[in-house]
């Protein structure tokens, strides 16, 4: 035992020996260990930028995924991007089908129908259908997978699909990447969006091409180009960054509107209805230039106030000048289309939007009692003005709220708005006398629709 207990005594001695060696040393070599410390730190930096011998390899496998834009004083590499773009875009334009290959597979598909026929409506079943796919050619090879068969069957009892709605599918398809790749050649940033000078020259080449546009004047171009680029950019571009994209663009119906102009048997109610058609722009320019009483080519308050039935309050007036660009006061045409577009589309979320802006004058986010009190009183002034007996506010707010249900039973936001379905009514309500006059009297005025239809039948 007590040799035992001497040997670890022996240890102990040993070990604290081997601690009080290594402090010494620690303190005897403190700036040789800042030293390598340094020495590390380089070495490693080194490497992680990429200096080292023995860099890690696992970055050299992830792909590159940013691509510098050539400055503008890089001439060279901007043109060579510009004629790699082009080159691209030609080759996705070769990849589509032609007139001819369009006949060619319609003729396939006639050919290849299968009986019995539902009315007039020619079909196929799925084994023709991959039959066509083979004789149509490697550009038709993407319409013929299960895929498209089974989005186009529908309550066919023989698992068929309609030849034209297929056909239409196709032709479709084309379209959308003819134009995809005629809007991406005005893409002059080259990223998928259009500016709004972009967006401007596609529509100025494109007016020679639609026949129901023949008869404007050259001196109308600009005035319609820029009638018909506010409504994309209005609708498309919310946050006003001065761009879209050009998806978007495809997603829409504008576009469908504006190509429409290329029938020459458009309908006269067709073209009333097409903010894009001749008689449309020339109507909005026209009230535009009759409420310029000054002809200084800008409105004036007074002179926006006649727009419409001239019942808007003062009070939204102000706010419409406060809010929206103006110069010295006065209102430009493209101004006024953003104005124009917001009254006429009062349905839509981003009319909302805009007439939202206006009515939030404590830039809260929401309206309250407070700001549809403060729109209303002008409302009510401006019946007494004309004769009539204002309408309590509290009544008024009641219903607004009824209507819209919000979240907050005190607040009501946009959003509350669009998911009411009643954006239009509410928003009418608090800006426009004529507007008001039509809600408060809607069931009278129901009424008397009836009654004129009835005795419309009599007759």
């Amino acid at each position: 035992m007590r040799e035992s207990a001497m040997d670890w005594k022996e240890v102990l001695r040993q070990r604290l020996a081997t601690s009080d060696t290594g402090l010494n040393t620690e303190k005897k070599s403190e700036q040789e260990l800042k030293d390598e410390e340094m020495d590390l730190f380089t070495k490693y930096y080194s490497e992680w930028k990429g200096g080292g011998k023995n860099t890690n390899v696992f970055h050299k496998s992830i792909p590159r995924f940013y691509y510098r834009l050539p400055a503008e004083d890089e001439v060279l590499l901007q043109k060579l991007r510009e004629e790699s773009r082009a080159v691209f875009l030609q080759r996705k334009s070769r990849e589509l089908l032609d007139n001819e290959e369009l006949q060619n597979l319609w003729f396939l598909l006639d050919k290849h129908q299968t009986p019995p026929m539902i009315g007039e409506e020619a079909m196929i079943n799925y084994e023709s259908f991959l039959k066509v796919g083979e004789k149509a050619g490697p550009k038709c090879k993407q319409f013929f997978t299960a895929k498209v068969f089974a989005k186009l069957l529908h309550t066919d009892s023989y698992g068929r699909v309609s030849i034209m709605q297929f056909f239409n599918y196709v032709m479709r398809k084309v379209w959308l990447h003819q134009t995809r790749i005629g809007l991406s050649l005005y893409d002059v940033a080259g990223q998928g969006y259009l500016r709004e000078s972009d967006l401007e020259n596609y529509i100025l080449e494109l007016i020679p091409t639609l026949p129901q546009l023949d008869g404007l004047e050259k001196s109308f171009y600009s005035f319609y180009v820029c009638t018909a680029v506010r409504k994309f950019f209005f609708f498309l571009d919310p946050l006003r960054t001065g761009k879209i994209k050009i998806q978007d663009i495809l997603a829409c119906s504008f576009l469908d509107d504006l190509l429409e102009l290329r029938d020459e048997e458009l309908s006269k109610e067709s073209q009333e209805t097409n903010w894009f058609s001749a008689p449309s722009a020339l109507r909005v320019y026209g009230q535009y230039l009759n409420l310029d009483k000054d002809h200084n080519g800008m409105l004036s308050k007074e002179e926006l106030s006649r727009y419409g039935t001239a019942t808007m309050t003062n009070v939204f007036l102000d706010r419409v000048f406060q809010e929206c660009l103006t110069y010295d006061g006065e209102m430009d045409y493209k101004t006024y289309l953003d104005f124009v577009l917001a009254l006429e589309n009062r349905k839509e979320p981003a009319a909302l939007q805009y007439i939202f802006k206006l009515l939030d004058i404590e830039n809260k986010g929401y309206l309250n009692v407070f700001s549809l009190n403060y729109f209303f009183r002008a409302i009510q002034e401006l019946m007494k003005i004309h004769g009539q007996d204002p309408v309590s506010f509290q009544d008024v707010k009641d219903e607004i709220f009824d209507m819209v249900k919000p979240k907050d039973p005190f607040k009501i936001s946009l959003q509350d708005l669009i998911n009411s379905n009643q954006g239009d009514t509410v928003t009418t309500i608090l800006i426009d006398l004529n507007g008001f006059w039509t809600y408060e009297n809607r069931e009278a005025l129901v009424a008397n629709d009836s009654e004129n239809a009835a005795d419309l039948d009599d007759t």
